[in-house]
């Protein structure tokens, strides 16, 4: 399976920073393809992509020390400091982006359902891209497909409506 992606709400055309976003991505199909075989965990695939996403505009978690994460804030407390904070693998300023690159726990870990909750919650994330494996391959599963029942199921309720819009990539 190549890598993919589907933008929510489908009723509506991805914006063009989209695009960017998935040549990116399969630029480095040979590197991150997980039907290729590719086994990286979510550092390696972003390791991989970083030096596109930062010429791009993206700030990028660079690795696991605090001055290496990306942080959106989410409450502030007195003189306009945030006090709660979620990190976030990488964001685009201009167009109040957030990217999450999950591997093998997308799916099974239920990652998709923490990404899809503090994206709700995190301040200056007008759209929210995810991605995830297409094959996952400590049990053959396409996690991409199941990520995007959860997101189809998520967008075609009437319940709540999600404040920003939303694009899953499969890699």
């Amino acid at each position: 399976m190549p890598i993919r992606y589907t933008h929510f709400p489908r009723t509506e055309k991805p914006p063009e920073f989209i695009s960017e976003i998935f040549e990116i991505f399969q630029s480095y199909e040979q590197e991150i393809s997980t039907e290729m075989g590719n086994k990286l965990d979510s550092d390696g695939v972003l390791a991989i992509l970083r030096p596109s996403l930062s010429n791009a505009g993206f700030e990028v978690e660079s690795g696991k020390k605090a001055s290496q994460k990306i942080h959106r804030p989410v409450t502030f407390k007195e003189n306009g400091e945030y006090d709660m904070k979620y990190e976030i693998d990488a964001y685009h300023e201009g167009n109040r982006l957030g990217l999450e690159v999950e591997a093998g726990r997308g799916f099974a870990g239920n990652a998709i359902y923490r990404d899809l909750i503090q994206g709700i919650v995190m301040n200056g994330v007008d759209h929210m891209v995810i991605a995830v494996c297409n094959h996952y391959h400590s049990n053959g599963s396409d996690d991409y497909k199941k990520c995007l029942s959860i997101c189809d199921a998520l967008s075609m309720q009437n319940r709540i409506k999600l404040p920003y819009s939303l694009t899953l990539i499969g890699y």
